[in-house]
């Protein structure tokens, strides 16, 4: 089963809940496609929340990396919300976490952004 992905909007942050697998295929493709779709209309704050995230691998860690560029590269944002253990294994192996700013509170998560 790949990645179930919603989003919500509390203000200007689009909050992305992911649930599932990111891997290669279908939870990276999937990902993928929400992020160019919302930036397209316009989106440039996002919160990644991943706390229901059972399992990534390389390819979604890529996928990861791609949306930061992707939002980065149209003037935006993206913060991770709640990475689950082996989120954060990976983050710290990959040295991702000097890219990424993580939280595990939402609230704290959504005003890091400032209006």
């Amino acid at each position: 089963m790949g990645a179930e992905i919603t989003y919500r909007e509390i203000g200007d942050v689009t909050i992305i809940d992911v649930s599932g697998r990111i891997t290669l295929g279908e939870g990276s493709s999937s990902f993928r496609e929400v992020i160019h779709d919302l930036v397209k209309r316009g989106q440039k704050l996002f919160l990644l929340n991943l706390a229901e995230v059972s399992f990534i691998d390389g390819s979604g860690i890529a996928e990861l990396v791609s949306a930061f560029t992707t939002v980065a590269n149209h003037g935006g944002q993206l913060k991770l919300l709640s990475p689950t253990a082996r989120v954060r294994d990976l983050l710290q192996i990959t040295k991702l976490y000097t890219v990424f700013e993580v939280f595990d509170d939402e609230a704290e998560a959504v005003r890091s952004f400032g209006s």
